[in-house]
């Protein structure tokens, strides 16, 4: 009888809450962020609620172990998902989402450090593994049309 593979729907909601260590880390330690140009090595597609994000990450299948850089602004309920540059594009227009290319800048943590505005939820490995725009769009849409999680309006 075949194995069926466990969907990571799980881990990405689950490293998506800060834990309370976390938690007091952020409130102990002064913010280690620093502000990074969107459009060279990536575009950053950000996507609100929070939880639309991990639902097509989660439908993606892949794996937040693997190094696909995904980042969390709890203060604002976006979630940021990094793409190769200038495809980022792809996802123009959907509700609940806005994309942050070449003339933007995000916000993200400095190494092992972050911050309620900027948490790595799955940091960048070594590979630069990039999340593939038309593959999160194609989710973002089938999640966005069956009506699950509602997506803000951007």
């Amino acid at each position: 009888m075949a194995q069926s593979r466990k969907a990571p729907t799980t881990t990405w909601q689950r490293l998506a809450q800060p834990s309370d260590r976390l938690l007091s880390q952020w409130r102990h330690r002064p913010e280690l962020t620093y502000w990074e140009a969107c459009g060279r090595r990536w575009d950053a597609v950000a996507i609100t609620p929070i939880s639309l994000g991990l639902a097509a990450l989660s439908a993606l299948r892949i794996s937040p172990r693997r190094g696909y850089p995904v980042l969390a602004d709890h203060l604002r309920g976006c979630l940021y998902v990094l793409v190769p540059p200038g495809t980022g594009i792809t996802a123009a227009g959907l509700p609940g989402v806005r994309v942050l290319g070449t003339g933007h800048q995000l916000l993200v943590p400095a190494p092992g450090a972050g911050s309620p505005a900027a948490h790595w939820i799955s940091a960048p490995g070594d590979g630069a593994l990039l999340v593939r725009p038309d593959r999160l769009t194609h989710h973002l849409r089938a999640l966005l049309s069956a009506g699950q999680p509602k997506a803000a309006s951007s």
